[in-house]
C-alpha cells in the first residue's frame, strides 16, 4: 500500500539546516496496524502528514496504492486523500458550529455523491457508532471521549483504505482511550489499514507492529529485513542515532 524510498524533509539550507526526518525506507502492507513511536520531537507527526499528504515538502519517493505521490501535482494528492485517507486527529478537529451529523457529512460533501446517498451514509454511521441520540448536539455539548467518537465516525464514513491517527488517545481518560483502541482494533480486523502515532506502549500493542524514530531517522523497524541494506549514519557532527535494521516481526 505504502512504500517510501530516502524520504527526507529539512528547514533551512547550508549549515544552517535542520532536519526533520533523514533518509526514511518504510514499507505499510495493505491490511497492517503499525504504530510509529518515539521521543518529542523524533519526527512522527511530521510523517503521518506527509503520509496523509497533508505536507508536500519534503524529497524522495513516496508511492501510494501503486501511484507515484512524489511526482503529482498539489490537487492530485489531494484527490487521492480524500479517496483513500481518513484522519484522526488528538485534538478532534470536529468544526464548532457545525452539529455531529453536520460535521460527518462534511468529508461526503468533497465527493461526488447524491443528497440520499451521503443521508444513507451518515444515518449507517451514526448507527454503527452508537450516537444517533447525539446527531443533533454541537461538539461542545459532548464529552471528549464522545468528540473524538465522532472525530473516528468521521474519519471512516467515506469507507477510507488507510487511517491516520495522531495520538488519538492522547487527551482521553483510560476507559475513553481503551473503547477507541478497541475501535481501532474492530477496523483494522474488518480490513482498514491504520498508522497510528503514540507514545503509548499499551496503545501500541494493539497494531502488530512498531516503527520507532529518533531524531527524525528509523532507529527500529521489525518490518525491514537485514537483506534490505545496511545500517545508515549520518555523520557525527549532527548527532543523528544510527539507523538500524532489525529481523522481521515475529507474533
Amino acid at each position: 500500500m505504502i512504500r517510501l524510498v530516502n524520504l527526507e524533509k529539512s528547514y533551512g539550507s547550508g549549515a544552517a539546516r535542520t532536519w526533520v526526518l533523514r533518509r526514511i525506507d518504510l514499507d505499510v502492507q495493505e491490511g497492517e496496524f503499525i504504530s510509529i513511536m518515539g521521543p518529542s520531537g523524533a519526527g512522527k507527526s511530521t510523517l503521518l502528514h506527509i503520509l496523509g499528504m497533508l505536507d508536500g515538502d519534503w524529497s524522495g519517493e513516496y508511492h501510494f496504492l501503486g501511484q507515484a505521490v512524489h511526482r503529482m501535482k498539489t490537487k492530485e494528492r489531494a484527490d487521492l486523500n480524500r479517496k483513500n485517507i481518513g484522519f484522526v486527529f488528538q485534538s478532534y478537529h470536529l468544526i464548532d458550529d457545525l452539529t455531529v451529523y453536520e460535521n460527518l457529512d462534511v468529508p461526503l460533501s468533497y465527493r461526488n455523491l447524491g443528497r440520499k446517498e451521503r443521508q444513507a451514509a451518515v444515518a449507517d454511521t451514526l448507527d454503527r457508532f452508537r450516537i444517533v441520540g447525539k446527531k443533533d448536539l454541537y461538539p461542545s455539548q459532548l464529552s471528549g471521549g464522545q468528540q473524538q467518537l465522532v472525530g473516528v465516525a468521521r474519519a471512516v464514513i467515506g469507507k477510507p483504505k488507510l487511517i491516520l491517527a495522531d495520538e488519538p488517545t492522547g487527551n482521553l481518560h483510560s476507559d475513553q482511550g481503551r473503547e477507541i483502541m478497541e475501535l481501532f482494533r474492530r477496523l483494522n480486523r474488518d480490513g482498514t489499514t491504520i498508522v497510528q502515532v503514540t507514545h503509548s506502549e499499551q496503545n501500541a500493542a494493539y497494531g502488530n507492529r512498531v516503527v520507532r524514530l529518533h531524531d527524525g531517522w528509523i532507529v527500529r523497524d521489525p518490518g525491514t529485513s537485514p537483506a534490505a541494506g545496511k545500517a545508515a549514519e549520518a555523520p557525527a557532527a549532527s548527532g543523528a542515532a544510527l539507523r538500524m535494521r532489525e529481523d522481521p516481526w515475529k507474533p
